[in-house]
């Protein structure tokens, strides 16, 4: 299994980039997929995440409104879309499949447990 992260660059504030998640070794109908990302210094932070039946979970309230996320399972892609981008927003994003977490922590369990399988970070950098 392999999902292949794309899309990142160097941009400024305001801008827009539009993350790529192309997913192969598994049939995408069946997984969630979901994007985190790392600031530097940080710890790695669930953003988003769609169900294998299209329903969007958002974990971070200062991307609701200018993140969205889509899926094509015909491409084995699902795309982050991110408007509007802040200095912020700087961090490596990861996509991952698995289950969408709950919104809310249950129990000892963490975001990153809910899912099986991880790509390679792409590297998003906003500038003031």
């Amino acid at each position: 299994v392999q999902l292949q992260a794309s899309g990142g660059g160097a941009v400024k504030a305001g801008d827009s980039l539009t993350l790529s998640c192309t997913v192969s070794g598994l049939t995408l109908d069946y997984y969630a997929i979901g994007w985190s990302r790392q600031a530097p210094g940080k710890e790695r932070e669930g953003i988003l995440c769609i169900s294998a039946g299209g329903a969007s979970t958002f974990y971070k309230d200062a991307v609701e409104g200018r993140f969205t996320i889509s899926r094509d399972n015909a491409k084995n892609m699902v795309s982050l879309r991110m408007n509007n981008l802040k200095p912020e927003d700087t961090a490596v994003y990861y996509c991952a499949a698995g289950v969408c977490p709950p919104k809310y922590p249950v129990g000892n369990y963490q975001h990153s447990d809910y899912y099986d399988y991880w790509g390679q970070g792409t590297q998003v950098t906003v500038s003031s």
